[in-house]
């Protein structure tokens, strides 16, 4: 088995995952890839970040709203390299609607994945990290985990129980070095924000650039959208021994929005 450390990045096919799993790799840890995507493209994915970073990277396309196929993932993820070090929760999903008209099945979606798969992976997770006394544990939730936006009901519901999911695992592992801490992203241009611009221009009645300025960015007083090698840069940080002593914070990583 590796004497490296090793990571597993959930929702790291695309955007935020993937920039977070790179940053993992080229620091020298194993790293496990799971998301959706074309299957070429993430071998080819996976194939090239193995070989820019010099270590081994794995997939693994467990289908995180089922509570088995998380266990299983984690299992799998240990298998493979006998410890699993950093665990982090990125995959999400996002629909915009008044919430008169917010269908059911969204709901129970975006709760299943931006919540329950972080709860399951950490619950299967959290024996071995305790075990052998180090663990870090890495939730990516959002600006939405502190403040709300019209028409995101679900996703505000989510991020806001991410937050409070992340401060009670901070409590349970902290006299077992196992760290649990979230970081709360502002807009990020990544597919699962581009994905939500149509909905929003429908929503309120907008162009494209106006959803872009007027909403996405209106909030963000640096009226820029936030890097993902910025969050990938943090997440990295937090696996290093000069964040041992942050436990349970959620990392604002938003422009200046939440400071509103």
């Amino acid at each position: 088995m590796s004497e490296r450390r090793a990571a597993l990045v959930t929702g790291s096919t695309s955007g935020i995952g993937l920039g977070v799993a790179t940053a993992l790799a080229k620091a020298g840890m194993d790293v496990t890839l799971n998301g959706l995507g074309d299957a070429a493209e993430i071998e080819r994915i996976r194939a090239g970040l193995e070989q820019e970073a010099g270590v081994t990277v794995r997939y693994d396309g467990a289908n995180l709203m089922q509570a088995d196929a998380c266990a299983g993932l984690i299992e799998a993820a240990i298998g493979a390299f006998g410890r699993l070090d950093v665990l982090v929760n990125n995959a999400g999903i996002q629909h915009v609607a008044p919430i008169e008209d917010f269908p059911v099945e969204k709901w129970n979606a975006i709760l299943a994945l931006n919540l329950s798969s972080s709860f399951h992976t950490i619950r299967a997770a959290m024996g071995h990290m305790k075990e052998r006394k180090f663990g870090r544990i890495i939730n990516v939730a959002s600006a939405h985990a502190h403040v709300a936006s019209p028409f995101k009901s679900a996703y505000v519901a989510a991020k806001h129980g991410l937050y409070g999911l992340t401060k009670t695992v901070a409590l349970e592992g902290a006299q077992f070095n196992v760290r649990c801490n979230a970081i709360c992203p502002g807009y990020v241009h990544t597919p699962l924000v581009e994905n939500q611009i149509p909905d929003t221009m429908k929503a309120r009645g907008m162009s494209r650039d106006q959803v872009i300025q007027d909403v996405l960015l209106a909030a963000q007083p640096t009226k820029e959208f936030v890097k993902v090698e910025d969050i990938a840069g943090l997440a990295l940080f937090l696996t290093t021994p000069a964040a041992n002593q942050i436990n349970g914070a959620a990392l604002n990583i938003d422009g200046g929005w939440t400071a509103q």
